[in-house]
């Protein structure tokens, strides 16, 4: 039997999740459907956090008509749902007059695109701004308006404060098949087919990233390709200073090699942009090394022997065009096209969603706003955070707060067992390093994963060997061990 759906969006990355946030202030029945187990486990995951300020997209594309307004939005988004954004500003180095010919191009864009308090700066700037900046750069773009933010977080932070005022979230949940059925009574239009149930809905919108065309060619809709444009990032120890975001001269494909500070501390260098093969989240040396080379570029003190982790994703990218597919279908009447999302997709998040909400109200849905909406949500307890009074105060309540099971990240069993029981929880070793960090520091887990697979199996009801590293078919343990169970 299918349930029967208002709205159903296809994907639960950072774009899916802001877009349910953003619906779920209206009186309307929304599903959210993911292919994994997970929020947050495409794009979303695999990128650097920055939250771009809106210069470099092309005037009047639609990356220029959302990226500027997402990153103003951010300091609204950041208060109501409890997610740390740091907004610290950030330099485009520039080191020869070529360079400033394209320092001002850049200005010029950011103030069509309604970006504010541009300038170029000089040298005694440039280190006034941030001192570790190579002395080597003669002038550079200072942005106020840039910060940072850990995607992943943004995206379940949305999706929580979403079912938190009704939606409802479905994981392991890829779409096989969609049928697409006109009516004239206003009954479900659309019927997805997932090995997790079927999901009817009279509107639908595929906001599926890497799958976008998939999900568009399933309904009978626009017919295009995704590009695997690859990225390998680099992940530095913490320091004792968040580095600002720091950004070579921007090529015709990539913002180039940036070395930004993190919300958590570390130091993130982002990213390669390389077409491969779809899937591919292989790190290769070539990239790291280029990598490594432009960080020190842009700071010539950076202590590249201090990686924690390297990893790579893919930017969902539509063959032919560098933009954003935002609007209602022109083949199929009742779907909604949130495709393309590439860089600068995390900064544009929450104006997609407004975006998307404008789209959907011109194309004639109805949308009358709840009286019990609460955009609302409580932050998580951070012990690691936390005042030495607050700490006190959890461990009084629980003692389990004082158990501390990830000693990179000080992170005790109770803040474990919080991460796995929110809604939508976490259900994996990954899903409870995304929610509390836990296995996030400089050993990786080396230290802490047994505990919190141990953990998870608890507060899952199932064996070890069933509890998954990431999504299906990753186990971590194959048995008993001597007989020990």
């Amino acid at each position: 039997m299918a349930e029967t759906f208002d709205i159903a969006i296809v994907g639960a990355g950072i774009t899916g999740c802001a877009i349910a946030r953003q619906l779920a202030r209206y009186d309307l029945s929304i599903c959210v459907v993911e292919a994994a187990n997970d929020i947050a486990l495409g794009a979303s995951k695999a990128n650097g956090g920055l939250v771009h300020a809106g210069y470099d997209p092309a005037p009047g594309t639609v990356k220029a008509q959302v990226n500027a307004r997402g990153c103003e939005l951010y300091g609204t988004w950041a208060q109501e749902l409890g997610f740390p954004f740091c907004r610290t500003g950030s330099m485009v180095l520039g080191f020869n007059d070529e360079d400033r010919a394209l320092l001002e191009q850049l200005r010029s864009n950011g103030h069509v695109n309604g970006v504010p308090e541009l300038s170029i700066v000089g040298p005694d700037r440039i280190h006034e701004l941030e001192p570790r900046a190579s002395a080597d750069a003669t002038c550079a773009l200072w942005c106020p308006s840039t910060g940072f933010v850990d995607p992943f977080e943004v995206a379940i932070a949305a999706l929580e404060n979403a079912v938190a005022n009704g939606v409802t979230f479905m994981r392991s949940a890829p779409v096989e098949a969609i049928e697409v059925a006109g009516s004239d009574d206003g009954a479900a239009r659309f019927t997805l087919a997932t090995p997790a149930g079927n999901v009817r809905c009279r509107y639908l919108i595929n906001a599926a990233g890497n799958g976008a065309a998939d999900i568009s060619h399933m309904a009978g809709a626009e017919e295009f390709q995704m590009v695997w444009r690859q990225g390998n990032i680099v992940v530095l120890d913490k320091e004792p200073r968040a580095l600002m975001p720091l950004y070579p001269v921007p090529t015709p494909v990539s913002k180039g090699v940036i070395v930004t500070g993190t919300v958590h501390g570390n130091t993130v260098i982002t990213a390669t942009a390389v077409e491969r093969e779809p899937g591919d989240t292989q790190t290769y040396a070539s990239d790291v090394n280029a990598l490594l080379s432009g960080a020190r570029k842009l700071v010539p003190d950076l202590d590249t022997r201090r990686v924690v982790r390297a990893f790579a994703g893919g930017r969902p990218v539509i063959q032919g065009t560098n933009d954003f597919f935002i609007g209602q279908s022109a083949v199929v009447p009742g779907l909604f096209q949130a495709a393309g999302i590439q860089s600068p997709g995390v900064a544009s998040a929450p104006a997609i969603a407004e975006r998307m909400e404008l789209v959907m109200r011109e194309a004639g849905v109805e949308l009358h706003e709840r009286a019990d909406w609460n955009p609302i949500r409580r932050t998580p307890d951070d012990f690691d955070r936390a005042p030495l009074a607050r700490k006190e105060e959890l461990i009084e309540s629980d003692p389990a707060w004082g158990q501390i099971v990830c000693r990179c990240e000080t992170v005790p069993e109770a803040e474990i067992v919080a991460a796995i029981r929110r809604q939508p929880g976490a259900v994996s070793v990954e899903g409870v390093k995304r929610r509390c960090r836990a296995g996030m520091g400089r050993c990786q887990s080396g230290f802490c994963q047994s505990r919190v697979v141990a953990i998870l199996a608890r507060e899952l009801d199932c064996n070890p060997s069933e509890v998954l590293l990431e999504d299906a078919g990753s186990w971590l343990v194959e048995g008993p061990l001597k007989g020990v169970r």
